[in-house]
């Protein structure tokens, strides 16, 4: 962020909020289960939990935007027609199996298996 926007945003009042991603960083409070924040610390230590967090409210803020695009395009242009989620649904498939190919051949060739955790952090389209 440059300097100007930097100050631009310091000096912004509530009625003129920053963008999602300028500012200077605020400390807030939030309540989550104890498990939760154990495990959050687990993954980040004790330096990286806002981090950590501040990354997951990122994401959810993209796909409450991209849920309100769809929604947005349904109201213009009616559902998505099923053949079309279908073939989606296939290709999510066919990328999932490439990648168990992938993985399953590196572990075969002595590739260390924690690489795939980098890459896909463990999770699968669903």
């Amino acid at each position: 962020m440059d300097y100007y926007l930097l100050c631009h945003c310091l000096l912004m009042t509530e009625s003129q909020p920053c963008g999602i991603d300028e500012g200077p960083a605020q400390k807030v409070s939030v309540s989550m289960p104890a498990g939760r924040i154990a495990a959050v610390r687990a993954r980040t230590g004790t330096r990286g939990f806002s981090a950590y967090v501040s990354a997951a409210v990122e994401r959810q803020l993209q796909r409450d935007l991209i849920e309100e695009l769809l929604q947005e395009h349904e109201a213009q242009a009616g559902p998505i027609p099923q053949e079309m989620l279908d073939h989606a649904a296939q290709a999510f498939r066919a990328a999932e199996a490439l990648v168990d190919l992938e993985c399953g051949a590196s572990r075969a060739e002595g590739e260390d298996a924690s690489t795939e955790g980098e890459t896909w952090r463990g999770r699968r389209a669903r």
